[in-house]
């Protein structure tokens, strides 16, 4: 694509990620092929192909409006469309320069700002969202059934177990949602690590990934917390830690793009990419172990939806499967598996109705053989399907301490 960025822009190390992700695209179209949104909406601007024309012209100084805004806010930055591309374009480094250029170019109104800031004063803080969540329960009949649906049975804040101590040890992300949401899947994976003779560590000042901050335009707050997480993880990475675990696939993405997230930054660029190296999701820790003690004769039929974050992020796609196949579970087949199910962060707060729409097209899928209970490999994605059934959803590594 022949791009026109202004000189000022070129410039700078932004301009020139920006001109290098858009002379890399064709045109093609393949991305529009496996988009979630131009599946749904069947408009040009709601594909990824028109997402990157639209940043171009507006980092070319062409006007941008609130229509522009809205088409790059229903991006679900699944990734799927970079799965797609046959010319590797890096699509969701290009939207995260073009959401955070129209914000500054192209303000909120005050309520949809002053709901982005109130949730990013909340959700990465565990205490915080765990009152948070207390309250909801309390006020729980009050809520319009759309809420009431997304609130967990058992929501508070889970301690951990006390891992026993190896001589082998990893550090584990707790995460800022997931102990309040799901407790359970770190306590498995505790478990499940002590079992093959591996020490789980969790730095207490460790928090969120700052994932949220970063796909909410707001590179600033993202960068504090990463930076943070450096700093509690470091003397840990230094006295010989194996790997940095990660239970939630969205999490565990964020993790291995540290480095290049703060390639310029003089102090933390080597260390940004140490911690990405040493980034894993759990299965990737899993598969290269002995996992003998953990297999199992019979197991009743399960679905795996394999998280975005995960296939397209993480290139992991099949991974899980194999592994649960491995170990003797039975999966049912799963149709369009490589479509997002809507959750996407903060996605399903602030589209719900695409959100919506794609869950219940998710769950269709996924139950159309009659499975046991759904098996995922993310919080978001978790909590999102539980809302749209009564069927069990649970992360697949809670199945190994059944």
């Amino acid at each position: 694509m022949q791009t026109k960025l202004p000189e000022s822009l070129l410039r700078t190390p932004v301009g020139q990620k920006a001109d290098s992700i858009l002379r890399a695209c064709v045109h093609c179209g393949f991305c529009n092929a496996t988009c979630p949104t131009y599946q749904l909406l069947g408009d040009e601007l709601d594909g990824p192909r028109g997402r990157i024309y639209q940043i171009k012209q507006m980092l070319e100084g062409e006007p941008v409006s609130d229509k522009t805004r809205l088409h790059l806010d229903r991006c679900l930055t699944c990734r799927n469309c970079e799965t797609t591309c046959p010319s590797g374009v890096r699509y969701h480094e290009l939207l995260d320069i073009g959401r955070e250029m129209i914000e500054q170019r192209q303000p909120r109104p005050l309520a949809e700002t002053l709901q982005r800031r109130l949730l990013l004063m909340v959700l990465p803080h565990t205490r915080r969202f765990a009152l948070l969540m207390q309250l909801a329960s309390i006020a729980k009949p009050l809520l319009p059934k759309s809420l009431r649906a997304k609130l967990p049975q058992n929501s508070g804040l889970h301690s951990l177990p006390k891992p026993a101590q190896h001589q082998r040890k990893m550090l584990l992300l707790d995460g800022c949602v997931q102990p309040v949401l799901q407790g359970g899947t770190n306590a498995a994976t505790i478990d499940v690590l002590d079992q093959l003779g591996i020490e789980t560590i969790v730095a207490k000042e460790a928090g969120c990934c700052g994932a949220m901050a970063q796909h909410m335009a707001n590179p600033g707050l993202a960068k504090q917390q990463i930076t943070q997480n450096i700093d509690a993880w470091w003397p840990h990475v230094e006295a010989g830690a194996e790997a940095i675990i990660s239970t939630a696939s969205g999490c565990g993405l964020m993790l291995k793009e540290y480095g290049a997230l703060l390639e310029h930054d003089p102090d933390y660029a080597d260390k940004a990419a140490t911690i990405s190296n040493l980034s894993r999701d759990i299965v990737e820790v899993l598969e290269k172990e002995d996992l003998t003690p953990l297999a199992r004769k019979q197991a009743a039929p399960i679905a795996f939806h394999p998280p975005c974050t995960l296939q397209h992020g993480q290139q992991l796609n099949g991974r899980v499967e194999a592994l649960l196949s491995k170990l003797g579970y039975q999966l049912t087949p799963v149709h369009d598996k490589h479509l997002c199910c809507g959750s996407a962060g903060t996605y399903s707060i602030f589209q719900p109705e695409i959100a919506t729409q794609l869950r219940d097209n998710k769950l269709d899928n996924l139950l159309a053989n009659e499975p046991t209970l759904i098996a995922t490999a993310n919080i978001g994605c978790q909590q999102h399907l539980q809302s749209g059934t009564g069927k069990e959803v649970v992360h697949w590594i809670e199945l190994l301490v059944r």
